[in-house]
C-alpha cells in the first residue's frame, strides 16, 4: 500500500485549501496523538508571523487524520514516516503562514463575531441547543488545550478562508457541462495483464551472493537483549468484605456494564477482588524489585530474546527497549502477573552472514529480477499484443477489468484517463497491464453529475490559482526555518 500511497501522493496530500475546511469541521480527532518536537518555541518565522511548535504539531496531526480516515486502521506512523508526513506537514504550515502574511498585508482582520460563528459550528460545545461556555472549556481541556489556543487557530483558519474567497472561482454552465462530458470521456481498449508470479527464475547461487555483497546493510542481525526475569503471579489479598464494599464504593464508576451503566456492587465483587489481589500483588513485587535493588536477592531467569520476540505489550516493552545496560526496571503487570525485569546487555544489529541472510537475500532477489524481466517483457509484447476488447469503458468502469483487484482497476483506470499515448504500459506493484485504445468518444452528458463537476473544477481552479500565489509570496516574504526536510 505505501508504494500506491507515494505514487499518488499529490492526490492524497489535499491542499492546504481543503486541509483548512477539514480542519474546522472536523473536531479533535487526532489531537495532540502525534506530537513532533517540544511544546513551545518557534519552528520558522514567515515574514512577521512565527510559527509556533504547536502550530506544526496541530498542522501534523490533521494531516495524520486525513490519511487516517481514507485508509482506516491499515495506516500508522510507520507508513506517515515513509510518506515524510513531517516533512509535508511543516511545508504546509509555513505555505498557510505565507497566506496569512499576505492577509495581513491586505489589513484582513477575524472579529470576535466571526470566531463565536464558527465556535457555534462544534456540536460538542452545545448544551440545550445552545453554545455553553462551561462544556466549552471541559472539552478543550480534556483534548489538552485551552480556549485561547484553540481561539487562535480558529483565527488563522478563518483568516485563511477569507484569503480564499478573494480567489473565489465560479463555473459557468458551458465549462460545466463540456467537463462533464470530458470527465466521463468512453474508450473501446484492449488490454493484457501480465504477472510477476508467472514468471520462473532459477538463481545460481553466485547471483545471489553477488546479491547480498551488494547488499550488506539491508540484511541485519535483530537486536536482542540479554535479560534476567523474575515473574509473581497473582496473589491473593484475603480482602474482607469489608474492604471490598470500600473499594467498591470509592470506585464504583470505574465497574460499568456493556451499555455505560454502573454495576452493583453484587455484580462488580469479582472484578473488585480481581483489583484488590492486583494491588496486593504489585506491593510484593515491589518489595522483590528493593530486595533485588539492594542485591539481598537474584532474579530467577535469565533469557536471550529478540526484540520483535519480547513477550510483552508494547507499554511493558519499550520500557525494556528504552532502559540502559544494567537497568532493573520496576514491577509491570503483563496479563495478570507482575514482572520484575534487568537488562544485562543490549546486543545491536550488526549485519547478517551470508548464510543466515540466504532466505531474505532469495527474496529480494527474485522481486528485483522478476520485476525487471516483466518490464523486458512489456516493452517486447507491447507493440503487437492481442488482449482481452472491452468496449465503453470510463473511469467508473472497474468491474470491466477482469483479472484485476478492485483498487488495482480503479488505479489502471484512473493512469489510463490520464495518459495522451494510445498504446502504453501502467504498471500496479507485481502486475503490469499493457493497454490500448482503440477508440475513444466524449461521454454523454448527464445533468446528475453537473455538481460534482463543479466541485471539481473550483478545486482545481482553486489549487491552481492558490499555488501560483504561494510561489509569488515565497519570493517576496522572508523565510527563516529551523527544520530541515527530506523533500
Amino acid at each position: 500500500m505505501i508504494t500506491w500511497m507515494q505514487r499518488h501522493k499529490r492526490w492524497l496530500v489535499i491542499t492546504i485549501w481543503i486541509s483548512t475546511i477539514a480542519f474546522v469541521g472536523a473536531g479533535f480527532v487526532g489531537w495532540g496523538s502525534y506530537e513532533y518536537g517540544k511544546e513551545g518555541g518557534t519552528v520558522a518565522v514567515v515574514a512577521d508571523r512565527e510559527v509556533s511548535v504547536e502550530e506544526y504539531q496541530e498542522e501534523y496531526s490533521n494531516l495524520y487524520d486525513q490519511y487516517a480516515r481514507v485508509f482506516g486502521e491499515t495506516f500508522n506512523k510507520d507508513m506517515a514516516d515513509k510518506l515524510n508526513l513531517k516533512d509535508i506537514a511543516y511545508k504546509q504550515v509555513i505555505q498557510k503562514n505565507l497566506i496569512l502574511a499576505y492577509a495581513d498585508s491586505l489589513d484582513l482582520d477575524v472579529t470576535d463575531h466571526d470566531i463565536a460563528k464558527e465556535l457555534l459550528k462544534y456540536n460538542a460545545f452545545i448544551k440545550d441547543g445552545k453554545f455553553d461556555k462551561a462544556t466549552y472549556i471541559k472539552v478543550l481541556s480534556q483534548n489538552r488545550t485551552t480556549p485561547v489556543k484553540f481561539e487562535d487557530s480558529l483565527k488563522r483558519n478563518i483568516l485563511l478562508q477569507k484569503v480564499q474567497l478573494l480567489f473565489d472561482v465560479k463555473p459557468n454552465s458551458v465549462a460545466v457541462e463540456n467537463l462533464n462530458k470530458l470527465l466521463f470521456v468512453e474508450d473501446d481498449i484492449s488490454y493484457k495483464i501480465l504477472e510477476s508470479k508467472n514468471i520462473i527464475l532459477n538463481p545460481t547461487a553466485k547471483e545471489l551472493k553477488e546479491h547480498w555483497e551488494s547488499n550488506k546493510n539491508v540484511y541485519m542481525s535483530e537486536i536482542s537483549y540479554v535479560l534476567e526475569i523474575t515473574e509473581i503471579p497473582l496473589l491473593s489479598s484475603n480482602a474482607s468484605e469489608e474492604d471490598i464494599k470500600r473499594h467498591h464504593s470509592k470506585f464504583k464508576t470505574d465497574y460499568k456494564k456493556v451499555d455505560g451503566k454502573i454495576k452493583s456492587f453484587d455484580e462488580a465483587k469479582a472484578e473488585v477482588i480481581i483489583e484488590l489481589d492486583r494491588k496486593f500483588t504489585k506491593k510484593e513485587a515491589l518489595k522483590k524489585y528493593l530486595k533485588v535493588k539492594k542485591a539481598e536477592e537474584k532474579l530467577s531467569s535469565s533469557s536471550t530474546l529478540d526484540q520483535s520476540k519480547l513477550p510483552f505489550s508494547t507499554e511493558n516493552s519499550q520500557k525494556i527497549i528504552g532502559a540502559k545496560q544494567g537497568d532493573l526496571i520496576k514491577p509491570f503487570l503483563e496479563n495478570d502477573k507482575y514482572f520484575i525485569v534487568k537488562v544485562l546487555k543490549k546486543n545491536e544489529s550488526k549485519p547478517l552472514s551470508y548464510s543466515k541472510a540466504l532466505a531474505d537475500v532469495k527474496v529480494s532477489y527474485e522481486q528485483i529480477a522478476k520485476s525487471k524481466k516483466l518490464d523486458e517483457l512489456a516493452k517486447k509484447e507491447l507493440t503487437n499484443f492481442v488482449g482481452t476488447e472491452v468496449k465503453s469503458v470510463t473511469r467508473e468502469s472497474i468491474s470491466k477489468i477482469v483479472g484485476l483487484e478492485p483498487q488495482e482497476s480503479a488505479d489502471f483506470l484512473s493512469q489510463l484517463f490520464s495518459v495522451s499515448e494510445k498504446t502504453g504500459v501502467v504498471k500496479l506493484n507485481e502486475k503490469v497491464v499493457l493497454f490500448r485504445i482503440n477508440s475513444s468518444k466524449l461521454g454523454t452528458y448527464d445533468k446528475s453529475r453537473d455538481e460534482s463537476v463543479r466541485s471539481t473544477i473550483v478545486q482545481l481552479q482553486s489549487e491552481e490559482l492558490m499555488n501560483n500565489l504561494v510561489k509569488r509570496l515565497e519570493s517576496k516574504y522572508e523565510i527563516q526555518s529551523s527544520i530541515q526536510t527530506k523533500e
